[in-house]
């Protein structure tokens, strides 16, 4: 397999498009907490966010919305 087709594939899943969705919202979460005081309430609460996108994508992977195994 080229190259090319394995850039062609990466990253371009439904188990990596929610993680990253759901670790920007938690970035998102998070900067808005350190910008209003520190509040590190909230601030902690992002960070389970984001640990919860990357739980979420890796168990999609597994589920098999990841990109399959012989194209990577």
């Amino acid at each position: 397999m080229s190259d090319e087709a394995h850039h062609d594939a990466h990253g371009n899943s439904t188990a990596a498009w929610t993680a990253v969705a759901i670790i920007l919202v938690g970035f998102t979460v998070g900067a808005i907490a350190m910008v209003l005081g520190p509040n590190w309430l909230l601030f902690w609460i992002s960070v389970g966010i984001v640990a919860l996108g990357a739980l979420a994508g890796k168990v999609l992977q597994l589920l098999g919305f990841g990109v399959p195994a012989d194209d990577h």
